[in-house]
């Protein structure tokens, strides 16, 4: 008896209307389930049954959960991938000269996020933030650090593209993108 009432196969039409319903190219589909161009290409020209896992995660895929996990065009200068071990958890897009920040939360638990709960940290956040993930500037030999590190003086996102603002038994760390 089945505990579960999944189908087992679709067609190559309905694998393809799913994909356009989901407004993706043949690149984008396969780059989202994990695998090659070709094999969607293979599976949308088919005249057999196409079966296994693809079948259900297709049931499961919906315009909101793609819309939840996209990356967004980068439109600043700047952009942190703040990092928990191999998961993203916050985006954060910079304009310095501007002084604006914006981010976008890939997770719900708000001790994993970049700035907690705050959902529109300012200029001013960021900076803190930014300092958390460095070594104090009182630091004792402060100047010996940064000349381990190559740097000229205490710049803390000089500081975290050297050292991915990681610390001592912490999982989390960044990702710079310029």
């Amino acid at each position: 008896m089945r505990q579960y009432i999944t189908p087992d196969k679709i067609t190559a039409g309905e694998l393809k209307e799913k994909r356009k319903a989901l407004n993706l190219t043949q690149k984008e589909f396969a780059e989202l389930i994990g695998v090659s161009k070709p094999t969607i290409e293979r599976w949308e020209s088919s005249d057999r049954p196409i079966t296994g896992p693809v079948v259900q995660l297709l049931q499961l895929l919906t315009s909101e959960y793609i819309e939840s996990i996209t990356v967004p065009k980068k439109i600043f200068p700047l952009r942190l991938w703040y990092m928990y071990k191999d998961k993203v958890c916050t985006l954060i897009d910079v304009h310095e000269g501007k002084q604006i920040v914006e981010i976008r939360n890939y997770t719900k638990n708000k001790q994993f996020r970049a700035f907690g709960a705050n959902e529109t940290p300012s200029f001013e956040d960021y900076e803190e933030f930014l300092r958390s993930r460095c070594f104090s500037e009182s630091r004792d030999k402060m100047k010996l650090i940064l000349k381990d590190l190559n740097l000229p003086f205490y710049d803390p996102l000089m500081i975290i593209e050297r050292t991915e603002g990681r610390m001592a038994e912490d999982d989390f760390w960044i990702k710079v993108e310029k």
